[in-house]
């Protein structure tokens, strides 16, 4: 008699998909359902989500609002792709935006549309800055990430993603982030150093691109003094001061933008992930107006004109920035968060990472880090890991997560730490 073997919905995946996937396989689930800050599998079972599509879904999975204002769009036949053509999607998100996020800011910034990705509004926001100075040389910092497109690779740090690349990635000059020596060294002051001798060897820069908090680089968050003073060194050598607020803007670490109240002025700005409000890619790169030099069609992309994502993105910035309201919730759970965090890494010898509601703990090793997320999904939570050695927990659950829901996942997480590591204080004793 032959037995045959089970066939099972995951054995799609191992057939037909890439072997480039990753996330799928630290949760090696068939979902088919979210709501919240929860998604469910194909057996009803409930997870809370510390992940959130990498902070793409700050709102949580199908906020109610989001989807009403979507499906009533796409019920009376509203304009689903227009490359960037005039729709009126188009023109209440741009107006909603310059009322809600630029005017109170007294910011003039000119939204580009480039592709869906973060990676697209890198690559935009580093060729208009070397088209603006006549250079070719960006600035980059140790631990960065800002794609995997070549030219956003360049800038990224990462030794596994720029050695897919199989090929020289030129144009970037790499300098130390904010602490990277220890607080003792002030590596803002070295950067100045360095472009200021001729003979360095440093060409001078288009741009100096940096992340206020290091989301895939461990959350390395960059002080304000330190972040001023790079926006200084920038126009002391005439280079453009870029702040990549993909992962870190739209809430995460505090104000929509993760600068906000830090008296800074970036001259390029680039947004993605939560920026469409409930997942749906949208990608921008906001201008300086007079560093808006492009000619018509001179960097463009099919799919630059997201109208579904333009409508969400509206209903999102009326939903949650037309007040201070839930920039207050969200200040009240990350001061939560890192108190849990604090006290977790305490009873473990180890220490807690980044700011606002992107904050984590450092493992110690990626082996621990990578046990920990485990025992986290055997219970019902999902969770990743960042870091030079993927060591650091990473908390990145939705801003709109209720108190119990964030208490219990933390529960979940404070004994996950404890079944891999055992106690601190225990072995001290």
């Amino acid at each position: 008699m032959t037995i045959q073997a089970t066939i099972t919905p995951l054995d799609t995946f191992e057939r037909v998909e890439s072997r480039v996937r990753s996330y799928s396989r630290s949760f090696p689930k068939m979902f088919d359902r979210a709501l919240g800050a929860t998604i469910y599998d194909m057996q009803g079972k409930a997870y809370t989500d510390f992940l959130a599509g990498c902070s793409t879904l700050n709102y949580g999975h199908n906020d109610r609002d989001l989807k009403a204002a979507l499906i009533e769009y796409i019920s009376n036949d509203g304009i689903a792709h227009g490359l960037d053509m005039f729709t009126d999607a188009k023109e209440h998100f741009l107006s909603t935006f310059e009322r809600l996020v630029l005017r109170p800011r007294g910011m003039k910034h000119q939204l580009q549309f480039t592709g869906p990705t973060g990676a697209n509004a890198v690559e935009a926001a580093m060729k208009l800055a070397r088209k603006v100075t006549g250079r070719t040389n960006i600035i980059a910092f140790t631990n960065g990430f800002h794609g995997v497109t070549l030219g956003a690779l360049a800038a990224t740090g990462n030794g596994k993603h720029r050695n897919g690349a199989a090929m020289p990635l030129p144009g970037v000059t790499r300098a130390a982030y904010d602490g990277y020596f220890g607080p003792e060294i002030n590596t803002a002051d070295l950067l100045d150093r360095q472009l200021s001798d001729p003979s360095s060897g440093i060409d001078a820069p288009a741009a100096i691109i940096v992340e206020t908090v290091q989301g895939e680089g461990g959350l390395n968050a960059a002080s304000p003094a330190w972040l001023a003073q790079i926006q200084a060194i920038a126009k002391k050598h005439g280079a453009l001061f870029i702040i990549d607020d993909i992962q870190a803007g739209c809430g995460r670490t505090g104000g929509f933008f993760s600068f906000d109240g830090m008296g800074l002025s970036p001259d390029i700005i680039t947004m993605a992930k939560s920026l469409s409000g409930m997942g749906l890619p949208l990608a921008v790169t906001l201008i300086k107006p007079e560093h808006d030099i492009w000619k018509p069609a001179e960097h463009n992309g099919t799919f630059r004109g997201n109208n579904h994502a333009f409508v969400t993105a509206a209903a999102a910035l009326e939903k949650f920035w037309s007040d201070d309201r839930f920039a207050k919730e969200v200040a009240e759970k990350a001061r939560y968060l890192g108190e849990r965090l604090s006290a977790i890494a305490e009873e473990h010898g180890l220490t807690t990472k980044g700011r606002g509601m992107m904050m984590g703990i450092d493992a110690g090793s990626g082996e621990s880090a990578a046990a920990i997320c485990k025992a986290c999904f055997a219970k019902g939570l999902i969770i990743e890991t960042s870091g030079s050695f993927d060591e650091v927990v990473k908390v990145l659950c939705p801003l709109t997560i209720s108190l119990s829901q964030l208490t219990a996942g933390l529960d979940v997480m404070e004994a996950a730490f404890e079944a891999v590591l055992g106690s601190h204080r225990a072995a001290a004793e």
